[in-house]
């Protein structure tokens, strides 16, 4: 059976990739630009996976919950009835 990528590896193929496309162009934010990119479909993942529980997945993702629910909010991704 075939043993998939640790994430660290899709990871800096994707910034070879990225890197390999600038042109030149001066990179900046570059912190920012890969943690929202991965942040807020681990958020989205991890609310699936606990049915929306908003306890469980923060802590699943170590963070507290108010922490979560403040990431939710700034990436959409509250429940319309909130």
């Amino acid at each position: 059976m075939l043993k998939p990528l640790p994430l660290e590896h899709h990871l800096i193929d994707n910034l070879d990739y990225y890197f390999s496309t600038l042109e030149g162009e001066q990179v900046c934010n570059l912190h920012a630009m890969v943690m929202q990119q991965v942040e807020k479909p681990l958020i989205e993942y991890v609310l699936t996976q606990t049915s929306g529980n908003q306890t469980q997945t923060a802590a699943i993702l170590g963070i507290n919950r108010n922490t979560l629910r403040k990431k939710m909010q700034h990436y959409n991704l509250m429940p319309s009835n909130e």
